[in-house]
């Protein structure tokens, strides 16, 4: 008697999307946003030193926005649209299904990542795109304060 093999799900395909939606899709930044690099500025002037877009674990394909790794700190600034921030959350209409199940993916994905790097000894700070430059500064620093 042979074992079979689970079938492979194969996954959903993206909804197709307008030209203009698609162009001003492209031009999302995964990495260098403005609510980034205002943080990064903050926490240089006030004498922070970090690695920039850098998975905190070896094998991890999640990359973190800021990386303190003496200290075991990973530092992420979410879109408020992304990952599904509870004041400012926004759904599309169109495809409303497809986009439901990418952003619960996104914070599902958020949820384990944070797990991953607990379970690991790291310390995982997670700012929103809307907060202040100087309070994300100030949450990241009490955070370093609080390590070894």
């Amino acid at each position: 008697m042979t074992e079979r093999t689970p079938a492979k799900s194969t996954p959903k395909a993206k909804p197709t999307t307008d030209a203009a939606t698609s162009a001003r899709m492209a031009k999302q930044r995964r990495v260098g946003t403005k609510p980034e690099i205002a943080l990064r500025r903050e926490l240089h002037r006030r004498g922070a030193r970090f690695f920039v877009d850098k998975p905190p674990l070896p094998g991890l394909r999640r990359r973190a926005d800021l990386v303190f790794p003496r200290r075991k700190v990973a530092v992420y600034v979410d879109g408020c649209f992304w990952h599904s921030c509870p004041e400012h959350a926004t759904f599309p209409k169109n495809n409303a299904q497809w986009w439901s199940e990418k952003l619960a993916g996104n914070v599902a994905r958020d949820r384990d990542t944070d797990t991953r790097l607990a379970a690991a000894g790291w310390t995982v700070v997670r700012v929103w795109e809307h907060e202040s430059a100087n309070t994300a500064a100030d949450l990241v620093l009490r955070e370093l304060a609080r390590t070894p």
